[in-house]
């Protein structure tokens, strides 16, 4: 053992090593060091009120980055995913003012998302429209779809119930909205790690053409990330919604931004095909934990854009170095 080691030391094993590992945890590295820096640099920054606060907004844009990364991994984007958190949201908070219990508006919500992703798919699978043509096209549509019907007008006081808990709700003093991220984070990972859906995805991603003379329906599966990313900006809606206590037309502005600046931090591709549900979770935390912090120091929200935006330029040209 001790010849192996002292070999390893002359042949510079070790040092190769500690670069790999450090070049394959760079987000992580990133994660620890941020963490260091705001708690020195804010006194509030790691009291337990202000972690779960990290925890309970990093759960929404989680949710989307989530869906987001299904797309991306497929060599997509989805930039309407914020049209269809205020769409959805808008749909299920009338649907409760009017009479109907929350677990089934929230279903109806959930659907909604769907069906966006279902139109996403076909205007891109069959339809041959490049992703961010197609996805932007339909978040005009759906966002003035969702002024229109609202005039502008939030809807609020939803009342308790489901509605109330999973947005607001606690178990064991940690907030419900952690949980929902952490179970679909751990549904995620198993699909992508342990199903053959999942390694079609990586397949579609790396090459299309390929994945199509190897048999596997490319365009079947487009449809279903898509779907995918839908769904799960509906249920980022319904935990945004629940939260404020009010449907606001004009949410989910921007959301598209962070959600592809935490996957691009986490390691995925823009070209698709690489990517780790578990780097993209620290892309979530590092996101979060960037706008909490600049929030304690009382930095401008328009310097805060400029920041996201360097950071996923930054992430964009590792990616290429790499």
């Amino acid at each position: 053992m001790k010849t192996q080691i002292s070999k390893s030391f002359k042949d510079g094993n070790f040092s190769v090593l500690g670069i790999k590992f450090i070049q394959k945890n760079i987000p992580l590295m990133g994660f620890i060091a941020l963490l260091i820096i705001l708690s020195l640099m804010s006194s509030a920054f790691l009291t337990s009120y202000n972690i779960l606060s990290v925890l309970r907004q990093a759960s929404i844009n989680g949710l989307i980055a989530f869906g987001m990364m299904f797309v991306i991994l497929s060599s997509g984007i989805d930039l309407s995913v914020g049209s269809t958190l205020a769409f959805s949201s808008l749909i299920m908070a009338k649907m409760i003012q009017m009479g109907i219990p929350s677990p089934y508006a929230i279903l109806i919500s959930l659907l909604i998302g769907a069906i966006v992703g279902v139109i996403n798919g076909i205007l891109i699978s069959k339809g041959k429209l490049q992703p961010m043509i197609a996805t932007l096209s339909t978040m005009m549509v759906i966002r003035g779809l969702t002024l229109f019907i609202s005039n502008g007008v939030p809807v609020s006081k939803l009342g308790e119930g489901l509605i109330g808990w999973i947005g607001r709700g606690d178990f064991l003093n940690i907030p419900v909205p952690v949980y929902v991220l952490l179970i679909i984070f751990f549904i995620i990972n198993f699909i992508l790690n342990r199903t053959v859906f999942g390694k079609r995805v990586y397949a579609i991603g790396g090459n299309s053409k390929a994945a199509r003379l190897s048999g596997i329906e490319v365009e079947k599966y487009l449809i279903y990330v898509y779907i995918f990313s839908g769904i799960l900006a509906a249920l980022a809606g319904v935990i945004l919604t629940s939260r404020i206590d009010s449907a606001v037309p004009t949410a989910g502005i921007s959301y598209e931004m962070n959600a592809i600046a935490a996957v691009v931090i986490g390691g995925a591709s823009l070209t698709g095909g690489r990517g780790k549900v578990t780097g993209t979770l620290i892309g979530i935390l590092i996101i979060a934990v960037l706008i909490n912090g600049l929030n304690l120091l009382g930095t401008s929200a328009y310097l805060q854009q400029i920041i996201t935006g360097l950071i996923i330029i930054t992430a964009v040209i590792f990616d290429r170095k790499r």
